[in-house]
């Protein structure tokens, strides 16, 4: 089912959980879309044979004498109203609302961060605890002021090649900010967009549940070099996951973009 509705609707490749509900909506969206385009547009062609000058030479000062058009208005609003409360809230409520997360304990946790123009990623490292960060730190070799006297910042991992790198078949969470202007974390094969906006810490999750190299893209215009803050999140089996993380020094700040 998914696969078709991928084919048909010409979507990106769907590796993750959640993303086969958010497709069955696009799909039930195009579709009514659909209807209403057939609908509407046999109903003009209605009006314009029905009130033809040579059928109808003299205007109608009273219009409709039929409530049938609003009953069709209540019809396609209730059917929207389903789209969006039955169909659209849960999803995103699934995957953008804090409390309907899985627990951090069971999943990888990443802070993602946006600047112009590429992706940084943090970790927290082996302890699995994310360690103090102050503006008075930062600098060149320390973007995000990650303070490494600090016992639980010591091991934390930090990316500024533009790449995230996850395990595949578990929960990811990701915290999702920018150090500028306003960017967007998109990846489509994963049907995830969160905003990254700065000061701000907005969660998403998913689950990857195929292995591969996934193109991340800013889906939010940021400037100039807009069109090239692109990175690449790779999925990757538990073991290769963990032997990836085990390679990563307290101070990775990787370019070379694979190892």
């Amino acid at each position: 089912m998914e696969t078709t509705i991928t084919k048909l609707l010409r979507l990106p490749p769907l590796v993750s959980e959640h993303g086969a509900a958010i497709d069955r909506l696009l799909l039930y969206i195009h579709l009514l879309m659909f209807v209403l385009f057939i609908g509407w547009g046999a109903y003009f062609l209605y009006v314009l044979w029905r009130f033809h000058q040579r059928r109808q030479p003299k205007a109608d000062p009273i219009g409709a004498r039929t409530h049938v058009s609003s009953y069709l208005e209540v019809g396609v609003a209730v059917v929207e109203g389903i789209l969006l409360f039955g169909l659209a809230l849960p999803i995103w409520s699934r995957t953008a609302i804090a409390s309907n997360f899985p627990s951090p304990e069971e999943s990888t946790v990443v802070r993602v961060i946006g600047r112009q123009f590429n992706w940084m990623a943090r970790y927290p490292g082996p302890d699995g605890v994310f360690g103090r960060a102050s503006p008075k730190l930062v600098g060149p070799d320390n973007p995000l002021g990650i303070d490494r006297d600090d016992p639980a910042a010591a091991d934390d991992i930090l990316l500024e090649s533009s790449e995230i790198v996850v395990p595949v078949d578990k929960p990811v969470i990701a915290y999702v900010s920018s150090l500028d202007v306003m960017h967007s974390f998109s990846v489509k094969p994963l049907r995830v967009t969160q905003d990254a906006i700065p000061g701000l810490s907005n969660p998403v999750w998913f689950k990857p549940v195929k292995t591969g190299t996934y193109q991340i893209t800013c889906a939010q215009l940021c400037g100039n070099g807009h069109y090239s803050m692109r990175g690449f999140l790779r999925v990757l089996p538990q073991d290769e996951y963990e032997q990836w993380l085990a390679q990563q020094s307290p101070r990775a700040a990787d370019t070379s973009g694979y190892e």
